[in-house]
């Protein structure tokens, strides 16, 4: 039975701000082909003399404008609970120095292994300098992100099983918060080696997070039984109850008459899983009974993962630019009234060792099929920066009186 209930897809394109894709621009001098984010209206966001590497040319249907994120830190669980009603007023400090000893010790007698590195360091980094002793000997290597309050523990699938190594996240993060260490998160970041012997960080990544405190909008979407659907890391960031997960991390469930592609040479790149993720969870929004609609709330990662704190402008061009070529994918698997939204979670500021995350003017971009940028009525500008998004999403499902009662309830 097909269905024609409404649907709100949320593409978050990690770390893509508008301030990020300028810098992008700037520092790129060959043609970038972006016709469908043009149409959608990007280039009317960024700074007029980079308009021109827009085209064609903005057709006025959607609605697009930079926003300015409300919450304090600049941060990828931040900014993804902003879109869902949630203000953090909280900053948080940096491991520059490692955790302390005491903290791991008594990690280590809870997972029974033995950690090591123990530094500040970029996640390839951290893991290219210390696989081989990874994998010698079991031990997790344990390192502190270079641009958000957490511990990351990268681990070889192979040698430590996927489900040990989000038990050992969720311990290392009760941990934390037992002993009063300020972290947001503790992420397993799992890998595998290909055939070639090359490094591939998979989407067997799992976060422990910060409890969030109140609800959000996912949680009165399902109480008000409307279909909600997280793909990629939205459920480890907007930790609450989805009705469904979507996590790929094989290409044979990725579908070939799609055409999507791998930006990265050796396939590092997991934006193929997602896109298909997404195209899954509408094929079931449609096809399914979900009489009050489906809201599917997804993440494109590797702008910020493989492109953005390597620096590597070429690579995030190419990325932004496959995100740009399968927008029609989506909108074509979308029925008259349904909205495609398009965002980020914050920034990029490129430095001279490394790309950190940055608090800058994010992109909203929203189309609601059939209508012009006014959407059909739905209200813009009404609630403070990201949770702006959220409440043109409760406007559509008609829950927005109960969305505006939520916002900033955490702190």
């Amino acid at each position: 039975m097909k269905s024609n209930s409404p649907v709100v897809l949320l593409l978050v394109v990690d770390a893509v701000g508008v301030s990020t894709v300028e810098h992008l621009l700037r520092n790129y001098d060959k043609k970038v082909k972006l016709p469908n984010l043009s149409r959608l209206g990007f280039g009317e966001i960024v700074a007029p003399e980079l308009k021109p590497r827009f085209a064609p040319a903005y057709t006025g249907r959607s609605y697009a404008v930079a926003v300015d994120q409300e919450s304090a830190t600049a941060d990828s669980l931040v900014g993804h609970r902003e879109m869902m009603g949630v203000l953090d007023d909280r900053t948080y400090d940096l491991f520059n120095e490692g955790f302390p000893k005491k903290y791991l010790a008594e990690l280590e007698r809870r997972i029974g292994r033995k950690t090591f590195f123990n530094k500040m360091a970029a996640g390839m980094e951290a893991i290219e300098l210390n696989a081989e002793e990874h994998e010698r000997t079991g031990r997790p290597i344990a390192y502190a992100s270079k641009c958000d309050p957490l511990i990351q523990l990268a681990m070889n699938e192979d040698i430590i099983p996927v489900a040990e190594q989000h038990k050992i996240a969720d311990t290392a993060f009760a941990l934390a918060m037992e002993m009063g260490i300020p972290i947001t998160r503790a992420i397993a970041r799992a890998y595998i080696k290909n055939s070639e012997g090359d490094i591939v960080r998979t989407s067997n990544r799992h976060d422990a997070v910060l409890p969030i405190g109140q609800k959000t909008l996912v949680d009165i979407l399902r109480d008000n039984n409307i279909w909600t659907v997280a793909v990629g890391k939205t459920s480890d960031l907007v930790n609450t109850a989805y009705h469904a997960k979507v996590k790929l991390n094989h290409e044979v469930f990725i579908d070939p008459a799609l055409g999507l592609k791998f930006v990265h040479p050796m396939k590092k790149d997991t934006n193929p899983y997602c896109i298909q993720g997404a195209i899954n969870a509408l094929a079931g929004a449609k096809h399914i009974y979900r009489p009050r609609g489906t809201f599917i709330f997804a993440n494109l990662v590797d702008t910020d993962s493989v492109y953005g704190h390597t620096r590597d402008i070429a690579g995030a061009i190419r990325s932004i630019e496959e995100i740009d070529r399968v927008i029609p994918l989506f909108e074509s698997r979308l029925d008259k009234g349904d909205l495609l939204i398009i965002t980020a979670d914050h920034g990029m500021e490129h430095k001279e060792d490394y790309g950190y995350h940055s608090r800058e003017p994010l992109p909203f971009i929203a189309a609601r099929k059939g209508y012009d940028h006014k959407l059909g009525g739905l209200k813009t500008g009404v609630c403070p920066g990201l949770t702006d998004i959220g409440h043109v999403t409760a406007q559509f499902f008609g829950v927005q009186k109960e969305y505006r009662g939520i916002i900033g309830k955490a702190n």
